[in-house]
């Protein structure tokens, strides 16, 4: 198993998932990597709806599952021009308060595979406002990213 996952209990049984993110426990991060895959969520996608921000969770895991990409989480968001909010290798901090605490449980879901992964198999997003012109197979179009694989 990839040091990248290291799955943390969340509630089971949940109807949604804006539920099972009212359940999971708000705690900050017990671990860099689940800080830095909060982090990610917060600065990628904070404002986006919950199924949005968990696809974007599941890129970063991904990512670091695949063999193409840095091991750890830390070191997906760290990989030179993957990530606009990272600069010159440096993780900002994200702000206290109520998007902070919905990207740490955002997190804690995807780590767990607590929900369904509304963006299978994607390693890429990018902004729907952008057109990068990617050659990559389209998987879903979630608020305002695109995902690929």
């Amino acid at each position: 198993e990839s040091p990248a996952v290291t799955p943390v209990a969340v509630p089971a049984n949940a109807r949604s998932l804006a539920q099972l993110v009212r359940d999971t426990p708000h705690r900050e991060p017990e671990n860099a990597e689940l800080r830095c895959l909060a982090t990610g969520v917060f600065f990628e996608s904070q404002g986006e709806s919950l199924p949005g921000q968990l696809a974007v969770a599941h890129v970063i895991i991904n990512r670091a599952e695949s063999g193409r990409f840095a091991r750890s989480l830390c070191g997906v968001l760290t990989q030179r021009g993957q990530f606009s909010f990272v600069r010159g290798g440096v993780i900002p901090s994200a702000r206290p308060g109520a998007q902070w605490r919905t990207a740490v449980a955002i997190a804690r879901i995807a780590q767990a595979e607590g929900w369904a992964n509304p963006a299978p198999g994607a390693l890429f997003f990018h902004a729907a406002r952008l057109s990068p012109q990617w050659n990559r197979p389209r998987i879903a179009r979630i608020d305002n990213h695109i995902f690929y694989r």
